[in-house]
């Protein structure tokens, strides 16, 4: 099993969501990524991948990845908000 981390705001934003089925697929997700099993996924460049959560508004985790074990779940959100999303995603993974 790989090693999960999340960022602060990762973790805002799962806690602020209201809609527990799409908080519960969301944790699903994570145990997946945590398994080896990333699903729906792409790079959005900056070492930044993006997981599609197909499901309510579409929901996005960005994370990176670091020395092959351990994976950063940097932020979250939806298709509305993703062009936001993936600069603050590249920020962080920049940043850490």
């Amino acid at each position: 099993m790989l090693e999960i981390r999340k960022a602060e705001e990762f973790k805002a934003w799962l806690d602020s969501l209201h809609d527990l089925m799409g908080r519960a697929k969301i944790q699903a997700r994570i145990k997946r990524l945590a398994e080896g099993n990333p699903g729906n996924t792409k790079s959005v460049g900056s070492k930044v991948f993006e997981m599609k959560i197909d499901f309510g508004p579409g929901y996005r985790i960005y994370y990176t990845q670091h020395e092959n074990v351990m994976y950063l779940l940097l932020i979250g959100g939806n298709k509305r908000t993703q062009v936001k999303d993936i600069q603050i995603a590249k920020y962080l993974a920049k940043n850490i």
